[in-house]
């Protein structure tokens, strides 16, 4: 039986989250901290298997808590958040930092259009953080006096003009871990879609801003792709590349969702096939499911190099593993390993 703790200071929200776990037989609510300082002793306490972590909390707020947790009592923490501010979101994923595994959107009522697609996120994914291995926290930090353009890795044979990434839970920790460390004056675009709760995933570029010496922004329809720009693709919409006489552009769709999702993974490495051939450089990063896995097929086929990030490295390893077993992967990175990687093939 999954043991969850809930840490919600409204009691109403507290009673629709309660409702939506105790429906699934295989979960079991043992707890419901009040606010951060009641979240810390009830972890401690009750030892949970998981816990959903609110933000905005009175006497102490979630990213307090989830510092404290993760450094007293480390449990696999899942943020459910209303995103209802610039500074919410930027306590959410601050909370990332401190050991958080996923960020999720408060449920909003069981008669809400998108009830059902919040409540089968949810648990699917309070389900999966269950059995996640915990890292111990590390703070990223860019190595004094070392070219990090320097690595034994030398696989660079033709010149690249794009690198795309795709992730799902986990992805936020993978991308920060990535970008921290890429250098300035990184020599191509870099395009990206995470899955992510609708309304986080500007919280979620303005928070790898901070975090990178790379221009990072939500991708708009028809811009030129500009080298050392990270660009995302906004809420539910599928980011494609394309190319113009002037350059590669965006190209954004609201087309049906694939493998559940849009964005989705599978239709932007499809786009960077088709635009790009075997000049793209094609990532798969942590993430539950599917997606993305027949898209990396279609780059690999055409002569684009693409990669994983390897599993003990990642939160999740459905999507990774999906596209080992279609055989569309060049290379298995080690997270630790794939900033200088990526460094090293662009390199001109």
């Amino acid at each position: 039986m999954l043991r969850i703790l809930i840490v919600e200071d409204s009691s109403v929200v507290a009673l629709l989250l309660k409702a939506i776990f105790q429906q699934q037989p295989d979960m079991q609510v043992v707890g419901h901290a009040k606010n951060g300082r009641e979240a810390v002793q009830m972890a401690r306490d009750l030892k949970p298997d998981v816990i959903t972590m609110d933000i905005r909390m009175p006497v102490m707020d979630g990213f307090e808590a989830t510092r404290m947790i993760m450094a007293n009592s480390p449990t696999p923490i899942v943020v459910v958040s209303s995103s209802v501010d610039d500074e919410e979101l930027r306590i959410t994923f601050r909370a990332i930092e401190e050991g958080a595994l996923a960020v999720m959107e408060k449920p909003r009522g069981f008669t809400h259009p998108d009830f059902e697609t919040i409540r089968r996120d949810l648990v699917d994914t309070v389900r999966a953080m269950s059995q996640v291995k915990l890292f111990k926290r590390f703070k990223v930090e860019r190595p004094s006096g070392v070219d990090i353009y320097e690595t034994a890795i030398h696989q660079r044979t033709k010149a690249y003009e794009l690198l795309a990434i795709a992730c799902s839970t986990g992805g936020p920790q993978a991308l920060h871990r990535i970008f921290a460390l890429l250098p300035i004056g990184f020599p191509v675009p870099v395009v990206v879609t995470q899955h992510i709760s609708r309304g986080f995933v500007g919280g979620l570029a303005a928070w790898l801003a901070e975090n990178t010496l790379l221009n990072v922004k939500l991708a708009e329809q028809g811009e030129l792709l500009t080298a050392g720009t990270i660009y995302f693709a906004p809420d539910d919409q599928h980011l494609l590349v394309t190319r113009t006489h002037e350059g590669l552009a965006v190209n954004l769709n609201q087309a049906m969702r694939c493998n559940g999702f849009r964005p989705s993974a599978s239709p932007m490495f499809k786009s960077v096939a088709m635009t790009c051939k075997n000049r793209a450089i094609g990532a798969l990063l942590t993430g539950m499911g599917v997606d993305g896995a027949d898209g990396l097929l279609a780059m690999r086929r055409v002569g684009g190099h693409t990669l994983v990030q390897d599993e003990a490295s990642a939160v999740v390893y459905g999507m990774p593993g999906a596209a080992i077993a279609l055989d569309a992967v060049d290379q298995v990175v080690t997270l630790d390993n794939m900033p200088a990687y990526l460094s090293s093939i662009v390199r001109q």
